[in-house]
């Protein structure tokens, strides 16, 4: 099978400004896939470069983008005032990506997914069949050892079918923190444990070339009983 090509994607007639990295497939199957990272991190994210690869090897198209908050400092977590802007510039990845794929599915690490899963739940009145399928990465449910502070206000209004993917001994949120959680949305979910990984999900050794593999297998699973 022909190898998929990677190059530097950019779109600067927007603002926020949609900057990142395109995998085009060898064999395209008209889906597209927007992949954002978490706070700390960025578009080169190990475990997002793994998956993109895993995907555009089945035919997916995929855009790994840098939020807004990462194109303007090269370093460190997101402000408060940093979200709703985030938001938009995954709102205009997605707009960029339409142009090519008849089909979009959304997903992110931790703070990524959160504003991944927060758009999504905004923008179901005016664009409901926007986003095919969420998939969130160790979705970032409460700061580690303050479990009164969920991250949940959203998930009631999230009609977007959606694939938790979450560590064992995540600090972020347990299993059964998250299977709470997800009781609140009115789409249909499903959550993927990795047995004995934290908020990184063990991407490492053996598991970094396992995990991309089963992340996709449940994803495209997920998303045919779902549609």
């Amino acid at each position: 099978m022909p190898a998929a090509s990677i190059r530097e994607f950019a779109d600067n007639a927007v603002d926020p400004k949609v900057r990142g990295y395109l995998h085009l497939p060898a064999t395209p199957n008209h889906d597209g896939l927007v992949l954002t990272h978490g706070a700390g991190s960025n578009a080169q994210a190990p475990l997002l470069i793994a998956l993109a690869e895993t995907f555009s090897a089945s035919g997916y198209t995929v855009l790994r983008c840098d939020l807004p908050y990462r194109q303007s400092r090269s370093f460190g977590p997101p402000g408060p005032a940093d979200a709703a802007r985030d938001r938009v510039g995954l709102k205009n990845a997605l707009a960029a990506m339409n142009k090519f794929c008849s089909r979009l599915f959304l997903g992110g690490h931790s703070y990524g997914g959160r504003q991944s899963s927060m758009l999504c739940a905004e923008l179901f009145k005016e664009s409901p069949d926007l986003v095919a399928a969420l998939l969130l990465l160790y979705y970032p449910l409460h700061p580690p050892r303050k479990p009164d502070q969920q991250r949940t206000q959203h998930l009631p209004d999230l009609h977007t079918p959606t694939l938790f993917v979450s560590g064992t001994r995540d600090p972020f949120g347990s299993l059964a923190e998250i299977e709470q959680a997800i009781k609140m949305i009115p789409a249909k979910t499903k959550l993927l444990p990795i047995e004995g990984a934290g908020h990184d999900l063990g991407f490492k050794g053996k598991t970094k070339e396992e995990l991309p593999k089963l992340i996709f297998s449940e994803f495209k699973n997920f998303f045919e009983l779902s549609s």
